[in-house]
């Protein structure tokens, strides 16, 4: 009988995380959202120095390999990243009309062009403007930036 409250319980957890968009219910959509959160979202960072650049596109190894040439960092808080899925969809590069855009704190950080992976040099900008993401699944999350 307990064992059977538990697992009620249970449920209804799921259930309402589910609602709540508290939880993601695609595996592969759960990757590229994972992928976004790991490229460009850092909510307790300021940025806005080389030094932030260079250390956060090491520590999200986006330097293995190759320097990523351009990346930006939101340093919004994911409920707020994520109410940008909910704005009027617009055309994204790719042709899709799954974009959404919306206004965030960010740090810019562009290659210098003079640098070898794992080693790579950045500069970065920091500012308040808008972006552009492609959104996904039900309920909607960032799975790409696209500009």
């Amino acid at each position: 009988m307990a064992l059977q409250k538990i697992h009620s319980l249970l449920l209804l957890l799921v259930l309402t995380l589910l609602g709540l968009g508290l939880i993601e219910p695609s595996h592969g959509q759960d990757h590229m959202y994972q992928r976004f959160l790991r490229q460009h979202v850092h909510p307790e960072g300021t940025g806005g120095n080389d030094g932030y650049c260079n250390l956060m596109m090491q520590r999200r190894k986006m330097t293995l390999y190759q320097c990523k040439r351009f990346n930006t960092f939101i340093h919004q808080d994911i409920w707020s990243i994520r109410s940008i899925c909910r704005t009027t969809n617009i055309q994204c590069k790719n042709g899709k009309m799954n974009c959404h855009e919306g206004v965030v704190k960010v740090t810019d950080c562009r290659e210098t062009g003079s640098s070898k992976a794992p080693n790579c040099r950045y500069r970065a900008t920091a500012s308040t403007r808008r972006v552009v993401i492609a959104c996904e699944g039900d309920p909607a999350v960032p799975v790409h930036f696209d500009r």
